[in-house]
């Protein structure tokens, strides 16, 4: 089995402090100024955020659209995401596929009625399936955000790790609305590249059923500066703002279901494989 050490994955254990509530783990959620984890979560954040520009961005569209990676099911792509290890994670030690059964129970019990967030919640992570195929973790994992415009204080390390990016000195994309207009909406907007818009692009393109809130969800689960920090919101449209407590929603349950309490995958496989069935089913073009 090829074994690919895709950590640190920001996106699962290290982010800019949160509104919490008491709860401890939520307080442990992340952290970003200490930890043994610290040098390796930095070192991927200054490798994203120097490399990441339009013309990166641009260029991955190009190289992930054409779907010629993979013909697999969806049970199948969220099985293989046990071979990567997540070495950035101090809360969990098992493997991500029990974080994808995590999370969509964790959304089965408090929405027993809303089988696509369900189902939402056991895919959402499976974009990640580009690191089995060579992409560079700096390019799969961590937070997202906007190119083409100002890079926003919200987003992590951004006093100390764009400095090499020549995006953030180039006129045409340094100032607040760049290259777009305002509320132009999000669909409009180039994000940094990662599973987030990989796993949307492939919904789209294999013609998934997946509602549209559930579809936000999969593409800005991971733009925390602005679900969770209020930025770009400039560049909303009505749309997005009315998708926004969705994603939000879904926030709740991807950060705070991992338990020490193993799912019985086995169990649970033909359940989601009917969701499956229902929603993006067969053989998908990855």
């Amino acid at each position: 089995m090829k074994i690919v050490h895709i950590g640190p994955d920001p996106s699962l254990a290290y982010r800019p402090n949160l509104e919490m509530n008491e709860t401890k783990e939520k307080e442990d959620s992340r952290n970003f100024e200490n930890g043994s984890l610290f040098d390796r979560v930095f070192n991927t954040y200054t490798l994203m955020h120097t490399n990441q520009t339009l013309e990166f961005v641009k260029r991955k569209h190009v190289e992930w659209t054409s779907y010629n990676h993979a013909r697999m099911g969806m049970m199948d792509a969220i099985m293989s995401l046990d071979q990567l290890v997540d070495e950035s994670d101090p809360d969990v030690d098992f493997p991500n596929s029990f974080h994808a059964f995590q999370t969509a129970e964790g959304i089965r019990q408090a929405h027993p009625d809303k089988d696509w967030f369900q189902l939402v919640g056991l895919i959402h992570d499976v974009g990640k399936i580009m690191a089995l195929w060579d992409e560079p973790q700096w390019a799969v994992v961590g937070d997202t955000f906007p190119v083409g415009c100002k890079f926003q204080n919200s987003i992590v390390f951004r006093e100390n790790s764009f400095q090499d990016n020549p995006d953030d000195k180039n006129p045409s994309y340094n100032t607040e609305y760049g290259i777009y207009e305002p509320k132009c909406g999000l669909d409009n907007v180039f994000m940094s590249w990662g599973h987030d818009e990989y796993l949307y692009r492939v919904m789209k393109f294999n013609k998934c059923s997946i509602p549209e809130e559930g579809l936000y969800m999969i593409r800005f689960h991971s733009f925390y500066p602005w679900h969770s920090h209020g930025d770009y919101m400039h560049l909303c449209n009505d749309k997005d703002l009315k998708m926004l407590p969705w994603v939000n929603e879904f926030n709740k349950f991807d950060l705070y279901t991992k338990t020490t309490e193993m799912p019985d995958v086995d169990k649970l496989k033909p359940y989601y494989q009917s969701l499956i069935d229902k929603y993006c089913p067969g053989i998908l073009q990855w």
